[in-house]
């Protein structure tokens, strides 16, 4: 099975600034030149990679995860 790349517009290098970890799932806030982005992810992925405040990661966007509101 081939796993498409993701295109590079979709992608936004950054710093971790935040991590509010929970039980179950931790939400993981990245800074970035196009502002922050935050992702929601299990606990125990975010143990086995190793994801700490200040390290550099990329924000990796898919149409289907993003959700819009009107202020």
């Amino acid at each position: 099975m081939d796993i498409p790349a993701p295109r590079v517009r979709n992608q936004f290098p950054g710093r971790i600034v935040g991590i509010i970890r929970g039980a179950e799932q931790s939400e993981v806030d990245v800074a970035t030149a196009a502002g922050i982005f935050t992702s929601v992810i299990e606990t125990r992925t975010l143990d086995q990679l190793g994801l700490k405040a200040g390290a550099m990661v990329v924000a990796i966007v898919k149409s289907s995860d993003v959700s819009l509101s009107v202020p």
